[in-house]
């Protein structure tokens, strides 16, 4: 289905609107940050606009050119060659202007919250979830994220059976929204005497961190109970009621926070915690309505959905949601080549709602 010129003219009336309004210093101060970016992001597409216009009149053109008797063939010739380029440029702009014109998600900007828990394999799994937290460390520290630890559990062998942490800087979300998953990894562990591969997992979440005002939290809606808070084996590693849990009574989420000693910021950072459930809780249900309309390859953010497979012995990563396996493993691991299956992960998503809107 090719794309109504309203929607192109629109474009391009808004970038001259814009334009106009910027040089002559008509937009408020509070928006003028707001206004600049949204003309910067069409400064991007507007070459495209302009050609896709232009598309009719300047193919009309060559059309003469080539019926015209008169003209002699190799004039003709020049002019079929250049409709053919004419007409491939055209559906290259067409692509571009859809991708630019799909909706955005409004939580692509937002700062993220990180859940990592171990899954299926005992201990194995609890050294493959501290692996896992590992490299989204390299990969903030690569990209100059701030990652804050929330809470964090560890296990006996010295793996994370819990962590949650939140990652601060620019539309974090955007690039880890496709992280939530099974993550599923193939080795030999170090207890292993027999050279045996073990498979094991680890499940991780990626919320948009929600503020104040994108969730409204009602007192009357929580229960929140204080315990103790306890260490590895269940032994009380504090002698106050510092551990506190909150129950969203409407939903039923349960947020437990008790890696401070005091009470009020275990609460602080369970509540934190909860507000971004809840967001994501609203979200999914207003995209789960969407969806019974689409068919969506990626990005459903389904938890018990085996989204990657991290194979040791053969070196290789393998994305099972876009079919793409890289012998890089090790580079991966060490956040070098994320860049790589998030780029691949966003243009098949793309791809995806191009496909629900044609």
């Amino acid at each position: 289905m090719s794309l109504p010129t309203k929607k192109v003219q629109d474009i391009i009336n808004k970038h001259s609107k814009l334009e106009k309004d910027l040089s002559e210093n008509k937009i408020d101060s509070k928006l003028f940050a707001e206004k600049s970016k949204e003309y910067s992001d069409l400064n991007e597409i507007i070459k495209f606009a302009m050609e896709y216009l232009n598309f009719e009149k300047n193919k009309l053109d060559l059309d003469k050119i080539v019926n015209d008797k008169h003209n002699e063939e190799e004039i003709k010739n020049l002019a079929k060659i250049e409709i053919e380029e004419l007409v491939s440029k055209h559906k290259e702009n067409e692509s571009k202007l859809k991708i630019f014109l799909l909706p955005k998600d409004e939580a692509d900007s937002k700062n993220a919250i990180l859940e990592i828990r171990a899954g299926t394999g005992g201990l194995e799994a609890s050294l493959f979830a501290s692996d896992l937290f590992k490299m989204y460390e390299r990969v903030c520290n690569k990209k100059k994220w701030d990652l804050e630890i929330i809470s964090l559990s560890k296990s006996d062998a010295g793996g994370l059976k819990e962590v949650i942490a939140s990652i601060k800087g620019k539309n974090i979300y955007s690039v880890l929204k496709y992280e939530s998953g099974v993550h599923r990894v193939q080795r030999v562990p170090d207890t292993e005497t027999q050279g045996r591969v073990h498979t094991s997992a680890a499940t991780v979440a990626v919320l948009p961190e929600a503020e104040e005002i994108d969730v409204k939290i009602e007192e009357k809606d929580l229960r929140i109970d204080v315990f103790r808070s306890s260490g590895p084996g269940g032994q009380s590693v504090n002698t106050t009621d510092s551990a506190v849990r909150i129950t969203h009574l409407p939903s039923g989420i349960v947020v437990s926070q008790q890696d401070e000693k005091s009470q009020i910021r275990n609460r602080e950072k369970a509540l934190k915690i909860l507000r971004s459930r809840l967001y994501e809780y609203e979200r999914k249900k207003i995209d789960d309505e969407r969806s019974k309309a689409r068919k969506n390859k990626i990005g459903s953010g389904d938890r018990s959905e085996r989204i990657r497979t991290y194979n040791f012995p053969q070196g290789r990563v393998t994305d099972h949601r876009i079919n793409l396996t890289l012998h890089k493993l090790e580079e991966f691991m060490q956040g070098e080549i994320f860049d790589e299956v998030i780029e691949n992960l966003n243009l098949r998503a793309q791809e995806d709602q191009l496909e629900n809107i044609n």
